[in-house]
């Protein structure tokens, strides 16, 4: 990620959920057409899980959580909670996700940055399985996938701070890691 000027920790919080929010809306239209479900990877205190389900209504939203902590206006319903580490979880959810997604959402930062990278890198196999053909990959940080193609960021949102891929193909189940 590119650094950013000398700013104030709240000018860069509020920077980073205009941008946050700009991306999911613009990730939100691109998807519009295209059957499938939400996965929203960290609830947090569930913001974006209650933006989303307002920007697409009557999408199911499944959310990954390692631990509860959100507003309880912004808990989905217990079938649509998955809790645990998100790698573990995306791994026992491919039989039952493969190829449904239509917009998944990374927001899984823990402030430290190894833990953090360590857990992106580890993201993409686990994730691009999910997707479907067509489908969206809104992230706070790079991800990298052979068979994801950056999309062009909404007006507004300057490179590095957030991150839109759209699945290009449905994955080849005899070749996904």
């Amino acid at each position: 990620m590119l650094p950013e000027p000398m700013v104030s920790r709240l000018d860069s919080a509020i920077r980073r959920l205009e941008a946050q929010r700009a991306c999911l809306d613009h990730a939100a239209g691109l998807v519009a057409g295209l059957d499938g479900i939400v996965l929203e990877l960290g609830l947090g205190n569930g913001r974006t899980f209650d933006h989303l389900r307002e920007r697409l209504p009557g999408r199911t939203i499944y959310v990954v959580e390692r631990q509860l902590a959100a507003h309880p206006d912004c808990i989905p319903a217990s079938d649509c909670l998955i809790l645990g580490d998100v790698r573990d979880e995306l791994a026992a959810a491919r039989p039952r996700f493969a190829g449904r997604v239509a917009l998944a959402h990374v927001d899984l930062a823990s402030g430290d940055e190894p833990s953090s990278d360590r857990l992106f890198a580890a993201l993409p196999p686990l994730l691009a399985p999910l997707m479907r053909a067509g489908g969206v990959v809104v992230s706070q940080r790079q991800l990298s996938d052979p068979c994801w193609q950056p999309v062009r960021l909404p007006p507004g949102v300057p490179f590095g701070r957030y991150w839109i891929y759209r699945a290009a193909t449905a994955p080849r189940w005899d070749t996904v890691r």
